[in-house]
């Protein structure tokens, strides 16, 4: 009996240590189909959203609806890390080929391997604002607009060249280029908190690091997606986020790009990606037709000018 109970503590001990060090993600975060939805109270949702709060709304939405499949994370970080060296159309066609099993949610951050780097760094965190927004999304949005206006009284949030900011009763946050996405970079125990005097609030959020999202990654919603802050919506591809607690196991975001089968969803994007460098190309032989016979014009103007004299 003794030397039971000895092999089951030592067993016990080896699965500790592996979800521990991130060996068994999916067990770790499985979400069970009979557990009741968790509860997080005000405080806890700001402290869990002060991280994100600042981030443009499109990303932003990209990230919760991202959360709420954080086994998926952890994979989709790595293959973004060994792709960091692609952007533009080649990145998008890289996701499309490769025909990545997650959700077109996380496929939408592969081009951000900071923020996946940041999900995935901190498991605990991201399981915990998925069960959040899929259980209380209302109460998520209402902790994001009171950091947001916290943040904006204290002087820290304001447009600048890289963002808009409206003026209310509800934050938004904007790009100013629809097509270019801007990660902040911010500490939250500054920006949420009272400037000392002295201190130059407008240059406690930075905004480095961008990412072109054109035409190319509309398959996975970029370039749709916004928060309806008063009704407390969220739109994924131009459709209402509708995942929650209780259907959880069985619903899926309309993508209208976006081929399923096998359990398996694969991206659709050539047709899109095609289209568009065809017409793209076709716009540059035109412009270049143009420009030839209005040379060839000017030459024959100049033959005729050379005859007269």
């Amino acid at each position: 009996m003794q030397r039971a109970k000895g092999i089951t503590g030592i067993i016990g001990a080896i699965l500790t240590v592996a979800l521990l060090a991130g060996w068994l993600p999916s067990m770790a975060l499985a979400q069970d189909q009979g557990a009741p939805p968790p509860f997080f109270g005000p405080a806890q949702l700001d402290h869990m959203v002060s991280r994100i709060a600042l981030y443009p709304d499109p990303l932003l939405a990209q990230i919760l609806a991202a959360a709420t499949y954080p086994d998926q994370i952890p994979d989709a970080a790595g293959w973004s890390n060994e792709h960091h060296y692609l952007s533009g159309e080649a990145l998008a066609n890289a996701i499309t080929e490769d025909q990545l099993p997650w959700d077109p949610s996380v496929q939408a951050l592969l081009p951000f391997p900071s923020v996946l780097e940041t999900m995935a760094s901190d498991m605990n965190w991201t399981a915990d604002l998925g069960n959040a927004f899929l259980a209380q999304r209302d109460d998520v949005m209402d902790a994001v607009q009171r950091m947001r206006q916290r943040a904006r009284e204290y002087g820290y949030l304001r447009s600048n060249g890289q963002v808009i900011v409206s003026g209310g009763p509800y934050i938004e946050i904007r790009p100013v280029n629809p097509a270019f996405m801007i990660v902040p970079y911010y500490d939250p125990l500054v920006v949420f908190a009272r400037p000392r005097p002295g201190f130059f609030a407008g240059g406690a959020i930075r905004f480095g690091y961008g990412v072109t999202l054109g035409v190319g990654f509309r398959p996975w919603g970029w370039g749709y997606d916004r928060f309806e802050w008063g009704r407390h919506e969220v739109f994924i591809n131009d459709r209402p986020w509708g995942r929650e607690w209780e259907n959880r196991r069985g619903y899926v975001q309309p993508y209208p790009e976006v081929h399923r089968w096998e359990g398996e969803r694969h991206v659709e994007g050539h047709r899109l990606i095609e289209r568009d460098a065809r017409e793209r190309r076709d716009a540059r032989e035109g412009r270049q037709r143009e420009e030839d016979h209005g040379r060839d014009h000017q030459r024959d103007h100049e033959r005729e000018d050379d005859h007269r004299l």
